[in-house]
């Protein structure tokens, strides 16, 4: 089965499509075992954040560049809202291709690095990076966001939808967190506070414009329900159940989750780049 978008808004994707399809349960980053089992929203706080976070970035008429979009659950969102044109920018070329398809004709992806897509500068009304950030070094983290403010153009709006910690020390307790969830998601996660992801914005020259939180839920059945839908929720169900290595990791995930539930949390952010020169 070819990725498609159904009448309804849900991605259709075969599971043999999905990045590292092959990796055994035990060895795939979290993110795209949860894909490769029908989960379709894999944005820490879930679609409603997105879709709160697209409507203060005002994307109708604009050109959006999106880092990483994933499975394109995001794309076909942006897509609603009508943009003078879509790219999705991923550095796998297999997931670039599964977006450009899905995104063909209103849009287009590209396999490229987001700290270096290529992509012209000023090129862009809106960035979009969710889940993008969190998994990266220091450096990397700075330097997806100076390519986003490249590509900007002035008064553009980066959007930014990450995993946060809720506490303002950021000290022995966030180091442990963060190797428990390198363990149990096998990628290195590097929550930062909302505080530190307003100033990672800041210093790069941008005006933070609006800061949402949500609860981080995103293996909850409360969300995944909101999230894929009933007929989604039921498939993501029915395949972890099927899947005794993939549901084995999917509990650890979860229990990892809730353990750090009061500590944790996810961050939206939109923040501006300057209409003239710096002050």
């Amino acid at each position: 089965m070819r990725t498609r978008l159904t009448q309804r808004g849900q991605i259709e994707v075969a599971a043999t499509e999905v990045p590292l399809a092959s990796r055994p349960a035990a060895e795939v980053p979290g993110h795209w075992l949860l894909a490769r089992l029908g989960k379709r929203v894999l944005r820490p706080g879930g679609l409603r954040l997105t879709r709160s976070l697209l409507g203060d970035a005002r994307i109708a008429g604009q050109h959006v560049v999106e880092f990483a979009p994933g499975m394109g659950r995001t794309a076909t969102v942006v897509l609603d809202h009508g943009p003078i044109d879509y790219i999705g920018v991923d550095a796998d070329p297999h997931a670039a291709e599964l977006i450009n398809r899905l995104v063909s004709p209103k849009g287009r992806a590209i396999a490229a690095q987001a700290a270096a897509s290529g992509l012209p500068d000023h090129s862009a009304d809106v960035v979009l990076a969710e889940g993008v950030l969190t998994i990266q070094s220091e450096t990397g983290k700075q330097q997806i966001v100076d390519e986003g403010v490249r590509l900007l153009r002035p008064g553009g709006r980066y959007v930014l939808h990450e995993l946060a910690l809720r506490d303002d020390d950021d000290g022995a307790d966030a180091a442990a967190i963060r190797a428990e969830l390198a363990q149990a998601m096998h990628v290195h996660a590097r929550p930062k506070t909302v505080a530190q992801w307003q100033s990672l914005l800041t210093d790069a020259g941008l005006r933070v414009q609006t800061v949402h939180t949500s609860p981080l839920a995103l293996l909850e059945p409360r969300r995944v329900l909101a999230d894929e839908g009933f007929v989604g929720a039921l498939r993501f169900a029915r395949n972890v159940l099927a899947d005794k290595p993939a549901r084995r990791r999917v509990r650890a995930m979860a229990k990892t989750l809730r353990a750090h539930k009061s500590a944790l949390q996810a961050v939206g952010v939109v923040a501006v780049k300057a209409v003239g020169p710096p002050a």
